[in-house]
Parts: structure tokens; sequence; C-alpha cells
């Protein structure tokens, strides 16, 4: 009896350091992959900083003009714009609204149909988007995005300034600027137009791409 319980807590014993050893283990693969799942989220936040800021080259019959985004100010608009515009919504469009010393307005879908002229202004994406009303001024070269009366009704039409709008101030989303191509900002703002602001001759935005802002010379 007594050898029996000798041998059986030998055993326990024995037991009790295999359970030990594998908890050890299990604790280490833990460690381990939580090690590495910081290690990858890291390199993530690295990558993601050396990629830095990102930029619009929108390429158009009239020329390339490049737009930076004001993400600290309007966030989801520039999130919109970016979706938009990596999902080609834009391509084929056309600035169909330009008012000399004032803005060049695009962005609507409908423009890519001739035959759907009459209806130009009045298309978007299927959704609206919450107003981001900020601080920054409508100057020369700004970036906003167009509504109707309701100051939640955006989506995806946007006007560049012209010339400074300081009407439009705090009344629309200013959500960034151009950077290059303010030849072609004025080449299109000179082109003639009909009696409802639309151009004679189609200025038509072939593509509207996101790049990183180091890949722009």
């Amino acid at each position: 009896m007594k050898w029996s319980w000798i041998r059986i807590g030998s055993f326990a014993c024995v037991v009790l350091t295999a359970l030990s050893q594998a908890r050890a283990q299990s604790s280490t693969g833990n460690v381990s992959s939580v090690r590495a799942e910081v290690a990858t989220t890291n390199r993530t936040q690295a990558n993601s900083t050396v990629a830095g800021p990102e930029v619009a080259v929108i390429r158009t019959s009239e020329g390339t003009m490049v737009m930076e985004f004001w993400p600290d100010v309007a966030p989801g608009h520039v999130e919109n714009f970016k979706k938009l515009a990596r999902q080609g919504f834009y391509d084929g469009t056309c600035f169909h609204r330009v008012i000399k010393g004032f803005m060049i307005q695009g962005g609507d879908p409908l423009t890519k149909d001739e035959m759907q002229k009459s209806r130009w202004g009045t298309g978007g994406p299927g959704y609206t988007i919450k107003a981001e009303f900020n601080a920054r001024k409508h100057v020369r070269g700004v970036v906003s995005m167009a509504r109707r009366s309701d100051p939640d009704s955006a989506g995806s039409q946007f006007f560049i300034c012209h010339a400074d709008a300081p009407h439009l101030d705090g009344q629309y989303t200013a959500f960034g600027r151009l950077i290059r191509g303010e030849d072609v900002l004025d080449r299109i703002a000179n082109t003639p137009t009909d009696a409802r602001d639309c151009p004679i001759k189609r200025i038509q935005v072939e593509s509207i791409r996101i790049v990183p802002a180091s890949e722009v010379p």
C-alpha cells in the first residue's frame, strides 16, 4: 500500500510537471503571437507613414490639375471623394457649369451621357454626406462640394474656385485645393458657355486618380 502511494504520488508529480511545461509553452506561444501582431501593426503604421499624404490627379481635356486634401477639417468629404475616384466614378464626366471669375463645377455622373444634358447638375452617387463646414476660406484654387439647399445634401459634385468667393465661407465644405494646374483652371474658366453656364465645348474629365503625393513631381 505504501509503495502504491509513492508510485501514484510520483505519477502525479510527472503529470503536474508535464502540465506546467505545456502551460509554459502555451504562454510562450501566446506571447510570441502577440509580439508578432505588434510587429505587424508597427510595420503597417511605418509603411503608412512612409507613404505620406495622397493627392488627386485630375486629367481633363484641357490639361492636368493636382489637388491636395484637407482631412483635418473635412475627413468625411475627403474619404468620399477618394472612394468615388478609386471606383472610376468621375471618369468620363465633364465640367457642366463654368462661371469665369467664380468657379468651375463637375462630378455629375449624368454628364457622361449627352442625351441627359437637360438633367446635368442633378445627378449624384445615390447617397448624400453630412456637411463639414470649416474655417478654410474659399479662395482661388480651393476645391469644395456642391450641394442643394439642404446643408447635408452633398454627394459627388464638386467645384473649384476660379477666384475668391468669401460668400461661400462656412456655407459649403471646402476639402482641398489645387497645388498644380492653375493654368488649366484658367483655360476651363475662360471656355465660352451657353445661357445655362454650360461650356459649349465639352470639357471632359478623363480620369481622377488618387496617388501618393511623393509620386507627383
